[in-house]
């Protein structure tokens, strides 16, 4: 048995089918694992499935008239697909959505407050604290409107307010969008540093797929749907195949996208 295969699954996606309206068809027949203390990547294009994957977990999908009409989805080896969203932040499961949702008319503390309706008052207080710990540059805005701080600024509040919930699992939805390079870096050294010492498990949706593989110890690609490869965050980086299609190298050096548009999938993404 490998090192790996002896780590407890937190998260386990099994074979699931999503339609929206009762008519399209989204994800086909998706399966991934998260393990404990894992940082797990969702990749794809636009489209792929990545959000609705993420949403499905959370089952955030009824407000957009989606269903998971097949399969099922554990955590800690219990059925969750029945849950509502609040049950699964008090079972340690928080998604920090795509673009933030930070309210704007409120100052960055109380954003993070609002994460911590399932704390008590001493847990609040704390959580604020390792918050901060985290976030410093949070607490010297502590006190302005979420509306006028930065982007990057906003998604530390995000994933700050998650936290606030003391989660086990957070699904990251395409944390990099909108931040200039420095800043998604910052990000990304941050849900690190959140994963080893809090030992909090990700699973993030992300189009920026060198950076997604630079941190996630595991990843698996989308295309219409459905899951056609997976691997260790590095090997994946290093297939050439990803990196045709998706990082923009090929073997005679990087290539624009625009010419990656004629590229094949190789038989087995089709398989």
């Amino acid at each position: 048995m490998s090192a790996t295969a002896a780590i407890p699954t937190l998260l386990a996606v099994n074979g699931i089918e999503v339609i929206y309206n009762h008519v399209i068809l989204v994800l086909k027949s998706v399966s991934l694992t998260v393990r404990e203390g894992g940082i797990v990547a969702l990749l794809g294009a636009n489209g792929a499935g990545k959000t609705t994957t993420l949403r499905a977990v959370s089952n955030l999908l009824k407000g957009e008239r989606g269903d998971v009409t097949k399969g099922y989805i554990e955590y800690l080896g219990k059925r969750i697909d029945g849950l509502t969203p609040a049950e699964l932040v008090k079972r340690g499961v928080v998604q920090v959505m795509e673009g933030r949702r930070c309210f704007a008319h409120l100052t960055v503390e109380d954003n993070l407050l609002t994460g911590a309706y399932t704390r008590s008052r001493a847990e609040t207080s704390a959580g604020l604290e390792r918050v901060y710990e985290y976030f410093p540059r949070l607490k010297q805005r502590r006190a302005s409107l979420s509306g006028y701080t930065s982007g990057g600024e906003q998604q530390m509040t995000a994933i700050g307010r998650a936290l606030m919930s003391r989660p086990k699992m957070i699904l990251l939805d395409e944390p990099s969008m909108g931040l200039a390079p420095q800043l998604v870096e910052e990000i990304f050294e941050i849900v690190q540093n959140l994963n080893q010492k809090e030992k909090v498990s990700f699973l993030l949706a992300e189009q920026n797929t060198n950076v997604a593989l630079k941190y996630a110890g595991y990843g698996y690609i989308l295309e219409n749907g459905r899951v056609v490869m997976d691997g260790e965050g590095r090997s994946l980086a290093e297939n050439e195949d990803v990196k045709e299609f998706y990082l923009g190298f090929s073997s005679g050096g990087r290539r624009s996208f625009r010419d990656v548009k004629s590229y094949r999938r190789r038989k087995r993404w089709l398989s």
